[in-house]
């Protein structure tokens, strides 16, 4: 697939406010250890679980409440039509709220899966697949150091070099993309970073 953008931007687009809410919002639930798309099951062996801490390590929380999706609904919509992607999707998962602290990072990966969602009892899912990654940026980048977004074109750019996401590190900045699109975060090396991510889905590419 030939893109012209390989992500879409809004730098400092949801109010404080509405990250200092967010935030708070997180810190009052029961985090989670988090886990890789290919790790979803309960009952991990302690083998299974070093291996996901060398891919990924940070504690994260679902949120689904309609006030969150409001805020940043529609800055998916608005980068789907200027990127000119036009993916066709209707629904949003639950927003994966995350927690980087010191030496904690997510090292590269897509979130797209190899297969669409086989949940024949959901309707929202069944059949589909990730196509527009979306990330807020909820911390002042003062508060840490490192924790960069960092993005690998390689797979639909031969030649290109990774390149860090500078745009985003403003508080309440959005990022959406393609959920093919490889990318990482770097590890955070001072205070702590924190992140909103929502996937939207659709059915395959024709």
């Amino acid at each position: 697939m030939n893109l012209k953008y390989y992500y879409w931007f809004f730098k400092s687009a949801i109010p404080e406010r509405i990250c200092d809410e967010i935030v708070r919002y997180g810190q009052e639930q029961e985090k989670q250890m988090a886990l890789t798309g290919d790790s979803q099951k309960d009952n991990l062996s302690n083998l299974e679980l070093d291996n996901i801490q060398k891919k990924r390590k940070s504690d994260v929380v679902w949120m689904s409440d309609r006030w969150i999706y409001r805020e940043i609904q529609p800055y998916i919509y608005e980068a789907n039509t200027c990127a000119d992607w036009n993916f066709e999707w209707d629904w949003s998962e639950a927003c994966q709220f995350t927690e980087y602290k010191e030496g904690q990072f997510y090292d590269w990966h897509c979130d797209s899966y190899i297969e669409p969602h086989n949940q024949p009892d959901n309707q929202n899912t069944h059949g589909k697949i990730r196509k527009l990654s979306m990330t807020v940026s909820l911390t002042d980048p003062k508060e840490y150091e490192g924790g960069d977004l960092e993005f690998d074109f390689r797979d639909t750019d031969k030649g290109s070099q990774p390149r860090i996401c500078e745009e985003i590190r403003e508080k309440g900045s959005v990022i959406v993309f393609p959920s093919f699109v490889w990318h990482r975060v770097k590890p955070v090396t001072k205070g702590t970073r924190h992140s909103l991510v929502c996937w939207n889905l659709g059915y395959p590419f024709k």
